[in-house]
């Protein structure tokens, strides 16, 4: 019975686990959100993904971070946040998790864009004016991934830093297996979360260093070539036609024939560079707080060796002196020992006095030897002054 009762928890716990595993909310350009519980296959056919850029996502794998631009998504696995990214919607993994439930909330805040009222149209003017202003969805959504990311770290790496400097001051007034058993775990904690933040850093730091890499992200722009390619904006979606930004872009795009402005746009990633140095400088003030951190363990390890060498100097010094001690007492033993034995000496009749003389000059000898090994200690540096 109660090995059934393990197999059948077991396979309850499997269960939950699959579960969670298939676990998606979609959140579309008005922030509204719907759970889906759905195989890969159904997401592959949804987002037209295929199985290796999905595989990245799945938690039961080790993946590095990773920003994948594709033809009509963006493939996101930052630490806990799993994400695809369309230009029209987002899938966020395991949304009930509770790290991931603060980016869900801000997706629902964020994603919307605010319409102008008060003005029945706007000219082609203001609308090019405010073409800067407006980021598109899918920007939206990745900057509420990179900012709930490097928040999420940022504030890892502060519970470190409250943990670890008051413990590293400790170890160093008092050295303890307690103490030096806290500081180890500290470090590791460092190392791995070092680690974490380093790989985000060095995501960031590739996507910025290729342009191709970054015109790939734009999935609205390539939207809007792909509708103007086809004569009209009947392949958009109704809110990207509605946007006051994306909108021109199509119409201009369409009503002329040169494709200069078309190239220009394409190679212009000016707008997504500026986002991402803003976090990828943000992600590296966190790695240099946790590299600040780590020289200061390496200080407090070089200060606790020196503490240490100093001790076993002190020992060796008192084991110099213990064994220079023990020289002359052995030969002071040796005296007595020779005078203790049971043989017949001639001037033990009568002079008596000598027994005094031989323990006093023996004593006074081996006195001077113990100075002397001392003083020669001294000289060659051996001991302190």
């Amino acid at each position: 019975m109660a090995a059934s009762g393990s197999v059948v928890e077991l396979q309850a716990s499997l269960v939950k686990k699959t579960a969670v595993s298939r676990s998606w909310i979609l959140l579309d350009h008005n922030g509204n959100g719907t759970i889906l519980d759905v195989d890969k296959y159904a997401i592959m056919r949804r987002v037209e993904i295929h199985a290796r850029d999905l595989r990245i996502l799945d938690p039961l794998l080790s993946y590095p971070s990773t920003i994948l631009g594709r033809e009509k998504v963006i493939v996101l696995n930052l630490e806990h946040i799993k994400a695809i990214i369309t230009a029209e919607e987002v899938l966020l993994r395991d949304p009930l998790d509770d790290d991931v439930i603060p980016v869900v909330e801000e997706l629902r805040r964020r994603l919307p864009v605010a319409t102008a009222t008060g003005k029945g149209q706007r000219d082609e003017e203001d609308v090019e004016g405010g073409e800067e202003n407006e980021f598109p969805f899918e920007f939206r959504a990745l900057e509420v991934a990179l900012e709930a990311i490097c928040s999420f770290l940022d504030s890892r790496t502060r519970e470190l830093e409250t943990a670890s400097y008051p413990a590293l001051d400790e170890l160093t007034s008092k050295i303890s297996s307690r103490n030096l058993d806290r500081v180890r775990k500290l470090k590791s904690a460092m190392t791995r979360l070092t680690n974490r933040v380093q790989k985000i850093r060095d995501e960031l730091e590739q996507l910025l260093d290729d342009d191709d890499d970054m015109a790939d992200l734009y999935l609205s722009r390539k939207l809007v070539a792909s509708s103007s390619s086809s004569g009209s904006g009947s392949d958009a979606p109704d809110w990207l036609l509605s946007s006051p930004t994306i909108g021109s872009r199509i119409h201009k795009n369409t009503s002329r024939a040169s494709g200069t402005t078309t190239l220009q746009l394409e190679n212009d990633v000016e707008e997504l560079e500026m986002l991402l140095e803003a976090y990828f400088m943000q992600i590296d003030g966190t790695l240099n707080k946790l590299n600040t951190l780590r020289e200061y363990i390496d200080d407090t390890e070089d200060y606790i060796n020196i503490q240490l060498d100093n001790h076993r100097n002190q020992l060796i010094q008192l084991e110099l002196f213990l064994s220079s001690g023990t020289v002359c007492l052995s030969v002071y033993s040796l005296v007595a020992a020779i005078f203790g034995m049971n043989i017949p000496y001639t001037w033990k009749a009568g002079h008596g006095y000598v027994f005094k003389w031989v323990v006093m000059v023996t004593g006074i000898a081996c006195a001077s030897l113990f100075l002397s090994i001392v003083s020669y200690a001294r000289r060659k540096g051996l001991v302190g002054s």
